[in-house]
């Protein structure tokens, strides 16, 4: 026996039952992205994604704002979006048509539409994913009643919806209902192209329509638009809160948009 062997074997005979079994546990590493992101689920901590829906000058956009500010004072982290996103280069030629500067085939703009949700919808998995929660002002439901709306032979609702398919799926949708006659008397109604009040009924009726499938019957919430503000908004809150409890409590994974 060599030095270094007998200087080995006597240490070891010097040690106690826990040093020895020490010596042979393995390096433990670091949690890798994809495993703290995994250790994230596990722990139904992470972010939840809740759209805001409705007909034009429902009160969204100042819903959704409010939401973010107030899930931001409570320590939340917090993004909000807004779809279309008229900042993208398919965002500009999005903006273009509705604000009646260009002209698009009807199957064209659709599409357009649901481009410049799927060009968002890696960071908005890697928000939810990271634990912040996601707001967003008009979603993929959006995409679908507006085009169906327009009444294309070529273009049912279903096959409008069918490019959402594979996108994040929204743990909670809040449909801000109004009638069109309602909405059409609220301050800048009209100045876009889909705000006619005959596209506007149909946009209501699709809405609906939507809700009788499963996935859109369990995500969609109707809240009452045609109220104060302030109680809108208190009821919204409540609303969000108890879908966080019961998403906390079940720990899923966030989903995907299925086809019907």
């Amino acid at each position: 026996m060599d030095l270094d062997a007998s200087w080995w074997a006597l240490s070891v005979r010097q040690m106690d039952e826990a040093q020895i079994d020490a010596l042979f546990v393995p390096a433990v590493k670091a949690p890798s992205s994809v495993d703290q992101t995994r250790l994230i689920k596990m722990a139904g901590k992470r972010g939840m994604l809740v759209v805001f829906e409705g007909l034009d000058r429902s009160g969204k956009s100042t819903q959704c704002e409010r939401l973010a500010e107030t899930l931001r004072k409570e320590g939340e982290s917090v993004e909000h979006m807004r779809f279309p996103n008229r900042i993208t280069p398919i965002g500009q030629m999005i903006n273009n048509y509705l604000t009646g500067q260009t002209n698009q085939d009807d199957h064209v703009i659709h599409l357009l539409f649901s481009a410049n949700r799927w060009e968002a919808a890696k960071t908005i998995e890697d928000h939810i994913n990271a634990g912040t929660t996601v707001v967003i002002d008009r979603y993929s439901y959006s995409g679908a009643v507006y085009s169906a709306a327009k009444q294309v032979p070529s273009m049912s609702l279903e096959w409008c919806r069918q490019p959402e398919v594979g996108l994040p799926r929204p743990d909670l949708c809040l449909f801000l209902d109004l009638s069109s006659e309602e909405a059409a008397k609220r301050g800048g109604f009209g100045t876009e192209r889909y705000e006619k009040q005959d596209l506007q009924n149909r946009v209501r009726q699709l809405y609906g329509e939507m809700r009788k499938h499963d996935d859109e019957r369990e995500d969609i919430t109707v809240v009452d638009a045609g109220r104060p503000i302030d109680v809108v908004e208190s009821d919204i809150l409540e609303i969000v809160k108890k879908a966080k409890s019961k998403l906390k409590a079940e720990g899923s994974e966030l989903r995907r948009m299925r086809p019907w």
